[in-house]
């Protein structure tokens, strides 16, 4: 396979040899594992060189609010940062917070997030992430389950931290605002013997002290970063210095192998949570080339207008805001009128054609990227080159969209908390990897662990199986849970839970997720996440869940419809109404159902594969109704729970 080499699997897959896949590296690491950057042994080294290097290069950035409306961004440089962590770090400690202590941190990306994770970094005191959309009560347990001393919080987010009073004043001993104090909250904290301060208050509490750094190891715990599993509490995942400090090696070789190395120009828009892998570790990335990072506004509807004023290099993703994207760039080409769309699709096809040759993006269609998509990429600013979307799969149809219509490569990467999130990639003008997560970053080992529950084999010629992963980049195991630890983590393999299928050109396509298999009543295994994104192909519906169980022969499914398509098949039909009432339509029901079965037939599905009855819900998916994880997974015995008695209607309705 053209972007792999195979490496030694290990003693430990003797025994199990026949359902283990060999273990595989990226063909840029075939000569090992790229060292640590030279004096770099933990985070705060990120920060600290990048601060020697970059004085008066731009960090930080938000937007200046005059007479209520959102101006120009504002700058601190790398120096200005640096002294204000110095400052945070001096009043943690004169606050008797000490290497290895916990502190939380809680509101919405800005500046003085990432300048209270870097005093943390400093002093060697776990950051822990806190955040509500976990689900009710998550604040409360994490405070209390890390053993949470201080809480960096934004001033809209006091209250939240108010409600886990009594029980997380077991540990919690002073509450940091990001902005201000109302004199009513210091009254209810300082109820409980507790300090409160403001930002500005408590940046002058180290004054006059001086405080030596602790010696940081590479083992040493960084942070605490809890995931959401769809069921039972949060787990904290535990994340050394070792781990990110890998990573940050392992990216910079695999761009410097792609020709695409991030620069101190660079500029990134910081507005998925810092409380997630996944930008916590692009913001290190940033941090340590010496770029900018600009903050959003925290509001949703003005994160184009944000996009437009910061003109960010690099835009990341996930697969909803990109959705989103799709779907607006969808209606304006339609709204064009016929000589536009005609010209639209005409520059299209021949661009995507010539990329499917073989040709790089930039080169594929000049004229027609100058005068038809430079308009989509102004709309990301002008100056992107890079989108990478993560955190769950991204539409093939959305992807092959966006790598031609953006003028920027479009990368799609997989990875967890557990694995210090960057572990696939895929490559810059490589086509053939549509679809796929890509190659393995070259820090880690991967093999594929068959499945004979689900027909998945490892060692066929198309190899499935269950993704293993192996290397530094590895969590340190589960938060005082150990039981979970040795599940997952056998003999220094990591098992993802995540089914995959190797590609000829060693590029890996995410398939099905193990522990979504049940059986029906005739006795036949349905792997529903595969069935999920199979049907999620049908242009008509955004999102879809599809529900099955021992006592039923069929399956069954809610699904949220596309408003511009299922508007334009009522227009054709000249059925009126709202798209709520549209929802309600049988005719509408049956035109969903007919798009499904269509696809299920061109997949060449099984009988028992086809969903034979449907709900259309308005109302899409979401976290406010704890539907969803914070990633964007759904959280299916919740989604069962909400929809019982739907579901329930279904089945009677097909009996």
């Amino acid at each position: 396979m053209k972007f792999l080499v195979e490496v030694e699997n290990g003693s430990e897959g003797k025994g199990d040899a026949p359902s283990v896949g060999p273990a595989y590296r990226s063909v840029y690491a075939k000569d090992g594992f790229p060292p640590p950057v030279p004096g770099m042994e933990n985070c705060w080294d990120i920060f600290r060189m990048s601060v020697e290097r970059n004085p008066d290069n731009r960090m930080l950035g938000r937007r200046k609010i005059v007479n209520g409306k959102a101006g120009e961004f504002i700058w601190l440089t790398y120096k200005q940062v640096y002294d204000l962590v110095l400052k945070v770090g001096g009043s943690l400690r004169s606050c008797g917070v000490t290497k290895g202590g916990r502190c939380g941190i809680y509101g919405a990306n800005c500046p003085e997030w990432i300048i209270s994770m870097e005093a943390c970094n400093a002093h060697g005191i776990y950051c822990v992430p806190l955040y509500d959309t976990l689900g009710a009560g998550a604040v409360e347990f994490i405070i209390c389950h890390a053993e949470v001393e201080i809480v960096f919080v934004e001033e809209k987010k006091i209250g939240e931290v108010l409600k886990t009073f009594p029980s997380s004043t077991k540990y919690l001993k002073k509450i940091v605002s990001f902005g201000n104090v109302t004199p009513d909250q210091r009254e209810a904290v300082e109820s409980f013997d507790l300090a409160i301060h403001s930002w500005d208050e408590f940046l002058t509490l180290g004054d006059n002290q001086l405080f030596d750094l602790p010696i940081n190891q590479k083992t040493d715990i960084s942070t605490i970063m809890y995931t959401s599993g769809t069921t039972g509490d949060p787990k904290g995942v535990l994340i050394s210095n070792e781990s990110i400090i890998t990573l940050v090696a392992g990216v910079v070789l695999l761009l410097q192998s792609a020709n695409e190395e991030l620069r101190d120009d660079d500029v990134y828009l910081s507005y998925l949570p810092l409380a997630h892998i996944f930008d916590r570790v692009v913001e290190e990335m940033f941090i340590f080339t010496g770029a900018s990072i600009g903050f959003w506004q925290g509001d949703v509807k003005l994160l184009v207008e944000d996009i437009a004023m910061l003109k960010p290099t690099i835009f990341c993703a996930v697969p909803r805001v990109l959705d989103r994207i799709y779907n607006g760039l969808q209606e304006k080409i339609r709204a064009g009128g016929f000589l536009k769309n005609k010209l639209f699709n005409f520059a299209y096809n021949y661009k995507l054609s010539n990329m499917q040759r073989g040709y790089k993006h930039e080169e594929a269609a000049g004229l027609f990227d100058r005068i038809v998509f430079s308009k989509v990429k102004q709309g990301l600013g002008g100056k992107v080159r890079i989108v990478l979307s993560g955190a769950a799969p991204l539409a093939t149809h959305v992807e092959s969209f966006l790598r031609v219509v953006t003028c920027a490569h479009v990368l799609q990467g997989y990875g967890l908390t557990e694995t210090c999130a960057g572990t696939f990639v895929s490559l810059p003008n490589e086509f053939s990897m549509l679809g796929t997560v890509g190659p393995p970053v070259p820090n880690v080992d991967v093999r594929l662990e068959s499945v004979p529950e689900m027909d998945y084999n490892a060692l066929s010629d198309v190899p499935r199986g269950e993704i293993c992963v192996r290397g530094k980049t590895l969590f340190s195991g589960y938060h005082k849970r150990d039981d979970l630890t040795n599940e997952v983590l056998i003999d220094g393999w990591f098992h993802t839970g995540d089914v995959g299928e190797w590609q000829k050109d060693g590029s890996l396509k995410i398939i099905d997720r193990k522990k979504n298999i049940f059986k029906l009543s005739q006795g036949e295994y349905v792997a529903v996440e595969n069935l999920e994104n199979i049907y999620g192909l049908v242009p008509a519906i955004d999102s879809i869940w599809i529900y099955g169980n021992s006592f039923e022969a069929s399956l069954v499914a809610i699904l949220n419809p596309n408003i511009a398509a299922l508007e334009r098949w009522a227009q054709e039909k000249g059925i009126s109404g709202d798209f709520s009432s549209l929802c309600k339509n049988p005719k509408a029901n049956e035109f969903i159902l007919g798009e499904l079965s269509k696809t299920a037939k061109a997949k060449k599905l099984k009988g028992f594969e086809f969903v034979k009855a449907i709900h259309l819900e308005p109302l899409p998916f979401d976290m406010d109704r704890d539907l969803l994880t914070p990633t964007y997974k759904k959280k299916r015995p919740q989604l069962l729970k909400y929809y019982q008695s739907v579901i329930d209607e279904l089945y009677k309705s097909i009996k």
